[in-house]
């Protein structure tokens, strides 16, 4: 594993961060990970997050990746990194109240729609601009939105996936030049898995999220 993890370091741009998705893998191998240098790691579901943290180092970075119910998000607020799957005001509300009870500010990224299947989750780009408008949302202190997450059609078609990306990078851009000019925090583009992230590093991304690919096929 550490052979793949240097390997798949070393191709990457210096711009663009790796969260090692860990899903369904035991403590074990992600302290294998943890060794090989790895700190940011992907949880799909809270209830595997919460079980595996108080395991493994104070410095692991923790992402929860999938979708997040709001009676979840108390148990992640005092420790998790980043969310990269908001969605919705109500869940957006929530994460900004649990923040405040946990005396924090939650780093959160905004999961955009952008495949043509109908199983994935995410804002339609008018949603998200509608949030954003939101006064509600411009008040909270305890929510940072940091960019965008989206993943595109699991497909061979590499040009439909492309476009989806490329798509998303644009959108990021108009959110960027319109709401966060003088946000340099807002600089994070989530997209890319292991079958497609080279193709989303090519259209802009600044964050792979790679399990495949690191732990082997489950």
């Amino acid at each position: 594993m550490k052979r793949r993890i240097v390997n798949l370091m070393a191709q990457l741009p210096p711009q663009v961060s790796l969260v090692a998705v860990t899903k369904t893998h035991p403590v074990s191998l992600i302290m294998q990970a943890y060794e090989a240098g790895l700190r940011d790691f992907g949880e799909n579901r809270v209830q595997e997050m919460i079980e595996k943290q108080p395991n493994l180092p104070d410095d692991v970075r923790w992402h929860l990746i999938g979708h997040l119910q709001t009676n979840k998000v108390k148990y992640i607020a005092p420790f998790v990194h980043m969310i990269h799957s908001i969605d919705s005001l109500k869940i957006l509300k929530e994460i900004n109240k649990q923040g405040a009870k946990a005396g924090r500010i939650i780093d959160g990224l905004l999961q955009i729609y952008i495949a043509s299947e109908e199983t994935k989750f995410g804002l339609s780009p008018d949603e998200a601009i509608q949030l954003l408008n939101n006064e509600n949302v411009q008040q909270m202190k305890n929510i940072r939105i940091r960019g965008l997450m989206g993943m595109a059609t699991f497909t061979e078609n590499e040009a439909l996936i492309k476009s989806e990306f490329k798509f998303l990078k644009q959108f990021y851009d108009k959110l960027k030049s319109e709401y966060f000019r003088d946000a340099d925090s807002f600089n994070v583009l989530s997209m890319g898995m292991s079958g497609d992230y080279q193709i989303a590093i090519a259209e802009g991304s600044t964050l792979v999220r790679i399990g495949t690919a690191i732990f082997g096929s489950r």
